[in-house]
């Protein structure tokens, strides 16, 4: 990895000297920070977790380690790992990629040497508050190790601004009390990035006409929309929906956030206006992203009949999309006109309408026209220059590429023929396309060669590469730039992300003069989601500078006195603590009564809930266990199967609660079911928000009923949230005893077979409940060893006795089979009437064998 800049080396000596969280803007190579904070801690005598990495990112440091040349490498824990090989890792030392159920279950099992941990590095650290995990191990951690130091880190100060002092609520859940922000307005930041600035080429394209009228026709759509929400929801007081902030791409997923607490109380015709705002937003990136034929075919979709119908609030019946319509249709149809689009279903190759070009296709050539001619000219030793043109996605890259071989009017012939052809008459292709790029994958990138380009001759000495961003990772397209070195670097779609890497990159390699050609419509939508992302992340620092000037933060908040509230597992209230404390054996000299230490055995699937790590902080013990039956055991007697308002509705469908409650009603006394709500939502089971389109309340409810019936002893609890569970369990511990391990791993589902009522005739088991002396404890007995109801009547007495284990209980049953009872004579008004056959049929078991 090449050396750090000015600014790379003061976020590294900040994060080393003291624990924080460090916040910087996308795409300022943070990423190369971590790296040297790894390389320093990658030794044998350090023992350093990595939290909140993807595979893409734990496979990007360990390569650039290796680069570096440092021998011991990260190493990554999964499942695959048994127990005793993650033991040895652990002795081992050096950096650790583990998945934070299986860093709960060691440390709670004390698999770990929690005291010897050198640290804990948190990556993408905004998500701590919503993932549970991270901060139960966090907690773990810092109640046996106060020495070791934690470090996070986060590229999103958008994710901070939202809600009531996230960023100090992350940093509590954290254990930090430091705050290290790098913006790109910084002022070591700025300094070193203009040091070196590539040449910027800003084109500021026009619009057509058509593209103008629609822009215009969606805008007022969005607006439309916006204002009907608002007036069917008077009391939605949010700040986001407004219309410039529906053009961003984190709109719906902000929006989202701050609607699902009372999503379920909007009707339903509110959410489909904010499900169309969506589809609106579409609209507007596929017109200055994609080409004319496809955003007619989805202009065209959404104008179905039946789906404006059904599956819209109705905004395709408005005149603006009507106007929109129209547009995109002459768009493809201009020289014959709307009325005369029919008309172009003639024979093949007679077509006289022009369709539409992009824009930006015109620009690209004329730009990769200039660089030939620049490159022709200047290049004297014959070395290539390498051009990358970066574009959205793959769609737009294969488009762009597409373009360059074949041309616009040869490929739009081709698009009109695959999409429109059928109904509007095929068009003629000069000439078949060839080949090219065979098995070219989603991750791959497209090069695009000299004799390719479009009017490009062989004598240009030219690398062209199309990339699309959302094909990889941003580690991968820092790396792209990295690996190429290129010359030329077209925008076709600007992302700030890598506009930044682009600087960054400069700045790395001063001596590369880097031009840039950055390609924009000018007062678009493009231009303006552009802009607010740039804004919004400003505006996202701007306050975290303020907040970071007025926060309280108390001494203890890294928690290496002891003093933290959060390392207490005391949930009990001041007017417990007060009753406990006058609890005193009066008769045994005021000694406080023992007191036991209270125990749950907690399934290991359950860990990626956040109940385990709620129980802990209450103070009850988790024991960690592999369960066949229930998922949390509570007492000897209690045991509690867990579910979510999804997982109950999967459960009830494919039939398999109604096994866990057999099991749970087979192995213990007090069988219960939880239903846990989401506490970001209201507590009300009735509701279309939950449920599925083809399911309705009433046959859930329907279905619980059923269940209750067939399982008198199962118990259903209702609870709003994980942390309302957490203290029902608590005081369905207070006073009874504490749960055996080795008992509830034991029971299994091999053992539930031979009790399983399944595999009985339904009909005989019914018929033996009814007779006396036959309980639910002993009719298994009568099922197993007896074929059927003969075998039953030829058994003495004593045999019955054997089997049933009661005498009293065989002589009912023997003297109901074999006594003789006398039926009283029929009455002169029924004597006329047809006797009922005497009942011989054969009852046979159907026991597996």
């Amino acid at each position: 990895m090449s050396g750090m800049l000015e600014y790379e080396n003061d976020m590294f000596l900040s994060c080393m000297q003291e624990d924080g969280l460090t916040i910087a803007a996308k795409g300022l190579a943070m990423e190369k920070v971590m790296v040297n904070m790894l390389k320093v801690y990658s030794d044998p005598g350090n023992l350093v977790l990595m939290l909140g990495c993807s595979d893409a990112e734990e496979q990007f440091f360990k390569s650039e380690l290796e680069k570096d040349g440092c021998t011991c490498l990260p190493k990554k824990i999964t499942t695959d790992v048994s127990t005793g090989e993650r033991e040895r890792v652990y002795r081992d030392g050096g950096v650790l990629y583990i998945t934070t159920r299986i860093l709960v279950v060691d440390m709670l099992m004390e698999r770990i040497p929690i005291s010897l941990i050198t640290g804990i590095i948190v990556n993408k650290a905004h998500r701590i508050v919503d993932s549970a995990q991270d901060s139960f191990i966090l907690r773990l951690y810092r109640q046996k190790n106060k020495e070791g130091f934690i470090k996070a880190f986060s590229a999103s100060p958008v994710s901070f601004s939202a809600g009531f002092c996230q960023v100090e609520r992350v940093m509590k859940n954290l254990f930090i009390r430091n705050l290290h922000l790098w913006p790109r307005f910084h002022k070591t930041v700025s300094s070193s990035l203009e040091v070196a600035q590539p040449e910027v080429v800003e084109l500021h394209l026009h619009m057509t006409n058509k593209m103008k009228e629609i822009q215009t026709a969606i805008m007022e759509l969005i607006s439309f929309t916006v204002k009907e929400v608002k007036r069917l929801n008077p009391h939605l007081l949010t700040d986001e929906l407004t219309v410039e902030n529906t053009i961003s791409k984190s709109f719906h997923k902000i929006l989202q956030q701050e609607l699902n607490p009372i999503w379920h109380q909007l009707s339903g015709k509110t959410r489909q206006l904010i499900s169309d705002l969506k589809t609106m937003r579409n609209l507007l990136v596929y017109l200055t992203q994609y080409d004319c034929i496809t955003f007619y075919s989805l202009i065209s979709a959404l104008r179905n009949a039946e789906r404006a119908i059904k599956s819209s609030s109705g905004w395709v019946m408005l005149d603006s999309a009507e106007t929109l319509y129209l547009a995109s249709k002459d768009r493809i149809f201009a020289s014959l006109g709307p009325s005369k689009a029919k008309q172009a279903k003639t024979e093949s190759g007679k077509e006289k309408s022009d369709i539409e070009e992009n824009p930006k296709w015109t620009i690209v050539s004329e730009i990769l026209d200039e660089i030939k001619e620049e490159v022709k000219k200047f290049a004297d030793d014959g070395s290539k220059e390498t051009v990358l043109i970066i574009t959205k996605d793959d769609r737009t890259a294969g488009q762009v590429q597409d373009y360059l071989e074949i041309g616009a009017k040869r490929l739009l012939n081709r698009m009109f023929n695959k999409v429109l052809g059928e109904k509007h008459g095929m068009r003629n292709e000069e000439r078949p396309k060839e080949a090219k790029n065979k098995g070219v994958g989603k991750n791959s990138i497209r090069v695009v060669g000299q004799d390719t380009a479009s009017g490009a001759n062989k004598e240009s000495e030219i690398n062209l590469v199309v990339r699309g961003l959302d094909s990889g990772s941003y580690l991968e397209n820092r790396n792209l730039l990295d690996n190429l070195a290129p010359r030329f670097i077209l925008l076709y779609d600007a992302d700030v992300t890598f506009v930044r890497q682009i600087e960054v990159f400069q700045a790395n390699n001063p001596k590369l003069k880097t031009r840039v050609y950055f390609l924009m419509y000018k007062g678009s939508v493009e231009e303006q989601a552009y802009l607010t992302v740039i804004r919004r992340e400003k505006e996202a620092f701007e306050k975290l500078i303020k907040e970071k000037n007025t926060m309280v933060i108390p001494e203890d908040r890294d928690g290496r006195t002891g003093d933290n509230d959060l390392l207490s597992r005391d949930a009990s209230k001041p007017s417990q603590l007060l009753v406990e404390s006058q609890n005193l054996a009066s008769r045994k000299g005021g000694v406080l009564k023992p007191s036991v230490q209270p125990k749950v055995i907690v399934d290991m699937r359950e860990f990626r809930s956040e109940l385990p790590s709620l129980l802990h902080k209450r103070g009850i013990d988790i024991d960690p266990i592999t369960l066949e039956v229930g998922d949390y055991i509570l007492t000897p007697s209690i045991c509690v199967e867990r579910k979510s308002i999804s997982d109950l509705i999967g459960s009830l469908n494919c039939g398999r609660l109604y096994n866990q409650a057999t099991a749970m009603s087979r192995f213990y006394e007090r069988p219960m079911l939880l239903i846990e709500f989401d506490e970001k939502k209201s507590f009300s089971f009735q509701g279309k928000y939950y449920l599925s389109k083809d399911i309705q309340y009433s046959d859930i409810m329907a279905r619980l009923q059923l269940l209750t019936i067939h399982f008198p002893k199962l118990r259903i609890l209702w609870s709003p949230s994980p942390h309302a569970t957490a203290e029902l369990f608590h005081e369905l511990k207070q006073g009874r005893d504490q749960p055996d391990p080795e008992r509830a791993a034991t029971l299994g589902v091999d053992i539930i077979d031979d009790f399983n009522s399944d595999k009985y005739n339904p009909q005989v088991r019914d018929f033996l409940a009814k007779l006396p002396g036959i309980t639910t404890k002993n009719i298994f007995a009568i099922l197993n060893n007896c074929e059927n109801l003969i075998d039953l009547v030829q058994l003495t007495q004593e045999q019955i006795s054997g089997m049933l284990g009661s005498q009293q209980a065989a002589a009912q049953l023997y003297s109901s089979l074999h006594d003789k009872i006398e039926v009283p004579e029929a009455s002169a008004t029924n004597s006329k009437q047809q006797k009922k056959p005497v009942f011989k049929s054969r009852f046979k078991s159907k026991k597996k064998t």
